[in-house]
C-alpha cells in the first residue's frame, strides 16, 4: 500500500522526501536513528534544494493503484459539495450572477467568508488578466486559486531527527483521534520505526483499551495506568521511549473541548511534564480534527494553537456529509498568522482521513484535494 513514510539515507548526508510514485524506500532497522519523512507530493517546484521543472505527461509513472483508490475516496465522499460548486459554471457566459453563484457555493461549501472572498477576488483578478470568456475556464482558474492557498497545507512529517520523536495528539471527542494514532502508529512500524504508545487519555476508560488493541495489531509497546494521572503516564512513557531506544513516542491525551477550560489547562501540564522528561519534546502536537465540523474546526484549531502551539494537524471523516471547504479557511488562517509572527512554525496538514480502514488515512496534497473538493 502507499505508505506515510521513508528512510532517509544515514547522515551526513541527508536526502529529501521522495515523490509518492518513486519507488518504496527498504525499510531500515528499528534502531536506526536515520530520519523517517512522509513523502512530499509535489506537482512541481521545490524538493528539498532541488528545482523539480515541469516534464512531459508521457515521462510521469502511473500513481499507484492504492493511491488512485483512496483519491477516489475522497472525491467520492465530497462529491456533493463538488456538484454543487460545479454546477455554477454550467451556463454559457462570466457574469456577476455567476460570481453571486459562486460565493454562495463557497459559503455552502464551508469555506467561510472571509477565505470565500479570498478566493472570489483571486478569481476576478486571474479571470481579467487572461482574458478568458467561458465559465468552464474560471472552474479551472478557481481550481488552481484553491491549489495555491492550500500550497502551504502540504508539508511532509519527519521523524527521526530526534530520539525517540515525541508526538503529542490531542483533539475534542470524537473527532477520530485515538484511531488515527493507531493507523500512524501501524504505518510506522510497517516502514522500520520502533514506537511506544502512551496511552494518557485516562479520562475515557475504552481509550485505553482501544489504544491496546492497536499497540496488539501492531507488536508495539504502551505505556499504561488505570486512573492514573494523564501527565504523569506522558512523563513515563518519554522516559521509557529514552530508555529502550524507540524511534517515536506517541502520547494519546484525553479528548477535550476549548471550552473546558480545566481541561485545556491539563493539556498545558502534559506538555509542561513531557519538557521534564526531554526538553526538547514535544517535537510534534498533532490536532485531529473532524471534517464534518464544518467553521467549529478552525475554531478547534485557533483554540488548541493558543494553549499548545500546535505543529500539525490530522483532518478525518471526509467520506460522509463532510464539505471540505473549511480547509479553505484553516490555510487563509496559517497564512495570516504566519505573516503577522514568521517565527512561530507553521501548521501544515499532514494527514487527512476518508474512512476507518488502515489505508483510509493519507499525506495531505494540496491539488489533489482541491480537484476532488471542485470535481
Amino acid at each position: 500500500m502507499f505508505s506515510f513514510f521513508k528512510k532517509k539515507s544515514p547522515p551526513p548526508a541527508p536526502v529529501a522526501p521522495i515523490a509518492p510514485n518513486a519507488p518504496a524506500a527498504s525499510a531500515t532497522p528499528a534502531a536506526s536513528a536515520a530520519p523517517i519523512t512522509a513523502p512530499a507530493l509535489p506537482s512541481g517546484g521545490l524538493i528539498g534544494s532541488a528545482l523539480v521543472t515541469p516534464i512531459d505527461i508521457t515521462d510521469i509513472p502511473t500513481v499507484a493503484p492504492e493511491r488512485e483508490r483512496w483519491l477516489a475516496k475522497l472525491t467520492s465522499g465530497l462529491r456533493k459539495t463538488g456538484s454543487s460548486i460545479s454546477s455554477v459554471f454550467t451556463g454559457t457566459q462570466i457574469d456577476d450572477e455567476l460570481y453571486e453563484n459562486l460565493e454562495t457555493a463557497l459559503l455552502m461549501a464551508d469555506t467561510g467568508v472571509k477565505a470565500t472572498t479570498y478566493l472570489l477576488d483571486e478569481v476576478k483578478r486571474r479571470v481579467k488578466d487572461s482574458g478568458v470568456t467561458h465559465p468552464v475556464a474560471v472552474k479551472n482558474i478557481l481550481t488552481e486559486s484553491l491549489t495555491q492557498l492550500l500550497k502551504p497545507l502540504e508539508r511532509a512529517l519527519v521523524i527521526g531527527q530526534q530520539q525517540p520523536t515525541v508526538i503529542m495528539v490531542t483533539g475534542v471527542n470524537g473527532a477520530g483521534k485515538t484511531t488515527s494514532i493507531g493507523k500512524l502508529t501501524r504505518h510506522l512500524a510497517n516502514e522500520g520505526a520502533s514506537v511506544l504508545l502512551a496511552a494518557a487519555d485516562t479520562f475515557r476508560a475504552a481509550a485505553r483499551e482501544q489504544l491496546s488493541v492497536w499497540a496488539d495489531r501492531t507488536s508495539v509497546e504502551i505505556i499504561s495506568q488505570e486512573g492514573g494521572d494523564p501527565a504523569a503516564v506522558s512523563f513515563d512513557a518519554v522516559t521509557a521511549g529514552k530508555a529502550r531506544g524507540k524511534d517515536v513516542v506517541l502520547v494519546d491525551t484525553a479528548g477535550r473541548l476549548p471550552t473546558q477550560l480545566h481541561l485545556m489547562e491539563e493539556l498545558k501540564k502534559i506538555k509542561r511534564v513531557v519538557q521534564k522528561a526531554d526538553a526538547t519534546a514535544p517535537h510534534e502536537i498533532l490536532l485531529v480534527i473532524d471534517g464534518n465540523t464544518g467553521q467549529n474546526a478552525l475554531s478547534q484549531v485557533k483554540s488548541f494553537d493558543e494553549a499548545l502551539q500546535l505543529t500539525g494537524l490530522i483532518v478525518t471523516k471526509l467520506d460522509g456529509t463532510a464539505k471540505g471547504g473549511v480547509l479553505a479557511a484553516i490555510a487563509l488562517w496559517a497564512r495570516e498568522r504566519q505573516d503577522a509572527a514568521p517565527a512561530l512554525r507553521p501548521v501544515p496538514v499532514y494527514f487527512i482521513g476518508v474512512g476507518e480502514k488502515l489505508e483510509d488515512l493519507e499525506t495531505f496534497n494540496a491539488r489533489e484535494f482541491a480537484q476532488a473538493l471542485l470535481s
